[in-house]
């Protein structure tokens, strides 16, 4: 980005804030695009390159890949855990197909039933269980797993102690033991697997924190994807010092102002849509050939999350810090991934997470932005299956494809 489109991008934030602030909401609305670019895991103030399709035919294409699209199409057998705060949490167990005949247990297993490991998955930021779509498709009747929405997000609801006069913030802590309550109620027995991706990375961290018994007692294996153990106020997502500077100071002002105009943002979000999927590529991806419909995917997932809830969730990242809840998994297999270009949380900070697990697998991976799982879901798939085969659940000599087993991309 130039450091002219970065001053303008810059001058814009401090414009929604400054209408925020003084109460002109339909400037405000025009700028909830800022929120947006939050909602895509950055800060505010990016540049896009005009787009030079009309904006009919784009409208007309993003509703297409709507249609089309297989991806976010799987769904298991549905629960609810409930939360401390009395939050339901939707879940969903994807069981072990006993079927013997099937060709991808043969292939996966032999004539060896795996170890019944539980493979518990959590989403990040602005995203639902859906964004492991590959994952889950890979191992599908193969692994038994559980996929959950975080509160507030996908299925579950909205945050208990979120609502109300006696508002109380989110924090990771809470999302720790909303964690806790999955697992007690999805799989209250057996050997686990924890798979986090970016908040869900947090998550999982605060988990251990709270509950470090659990993980010694249960956990046989974790990984970590795109994720922090801290120090989120210092990433840059990509801008100079000083448009980050400047940014820092009006965000919470736009948070606050915007988070509270929900309606009237969420109109201002739908009529810039063709920037704001823009934002979404450029925080999201690496890849200039990031297949049309897995980008559109993604978009619908980030579109989907309230603005307020972008908003309440945004502060707790600030105040992240479980590097020392870490040595709880010093003793179980690690895998820490991430792609290179992650303008979120960027690869440094999963080599600071793999420098405090010494025993952990670090993969980096290339031309990979922030939605690493989506962006190259054979590299993680494999990954992932290799961790697995380490913990037992399934044999080291599994024939695992681009997507795991023998699933395609569309699952």
């Amino acid at each position: 980005m130039s450091e002219t489109s970065t001053g303008d991008a810059v001058a814009a934030a401090a414009t929604a804030a400054s209408a925020a602030t003084n109460g002109n909401w339909r400037r405000a609305g025009l700028a909830g695009v800022a929120i947006g670019v939050i909602a895509a895991g950055a800060a505010a103030g990016v540049a896009v390159e005009r787009l030079t399709v009309g904006r009919g035919m784009r409208k007309k294409a993003r509703l297409a890949l709507d249609a089309s699209g297989p991806y976010g199409s799987l769904r298991g057998t549905p629960g609810k855990a409930l939360a401390d705060d009395g939050t339901q949490l939707h879940y969903e167990v994807d069981e072990v197909d006993p079927g013997i005949g099937d060709p991808r247990r043969r292939r996966l297993f032999g004539r060896r039933p795996p170890t019944p490991v539980t493979v518990v998955f959590s989403h990040g930021y602005c995203l639902n269980q859906d964004s492991w779509h590959f994952q889950r498709a890979a191992l599908r009747g193969l692994v038994r797993t559980v996929h959950w929405d975080q509160r507030s997000h996908g299925r579950s609801d909205r945050g208990a102690s979120q609502a109300g006069p006696d508002r109380v913030p989110v924090s990771i802590d809470q999302l720790g033991r909303d964690l806790m309550a999955v697992i007690e109620a999805a799989a209250p027995e057996g050997p686990l697997v924890l798979v986090g991706h970016s908040m869900g990375g947090m998550t999982v961290m605060a988990l251990a924190d709270r509950f470090p018994e659990v993980v010694r007692e249960r956990v046989v294996g974790v990984a970590f994807a795109g994720t922090s153990s801290g120090r989120l106020g210092e990433v840059n997502y990509g801008l100079p010092l000083a448009g980050v500077n400047v940014v820092r100071r009006v965000l919470p002002g736009v948070l606050r102002a915007l988070g509270s105009q929900a309606e009237l943002v969420e109109r201002g979000r739908r009529s810039t849509a063709d920037l704001f999927a823009g934002l979404i590529k450029r925080y999201s991806f690496s890849s200039r050939d990031v297949d049309p419909a897995v980008a559109r995917f993604a978009e619908r997932m980030i579109e989907a999350t309230p603005i307020d809830v972008v908003a309440e969730f945004y502060p707790a990242f600030d105040e992240h810090d479980k590097a020392g809840a870490l040595v709880v998994f010093e003793e179980v297999p690690v895998l820490v991934l991430a792609g290179d270009k992650d303008l979120v949380t960027p690869s440094s900070h999963s080599e600071t997470i793999a420098d405090l697990l010494p025993d952990s697998e670090l993969v980096i991976v290339p031309d990979a932005g922030h939605l690493v799982m989506l962006e190259h879901p054979e590299v993680v798939t494999d990954r992932l299956a290799d961790l697995l085969a380490r913990v037992g659940a399934v044999p080291a000599a599994a024939n695992v494809g681009p997507y795991g087993s023998t699933a395609q991309p569309g699952g």
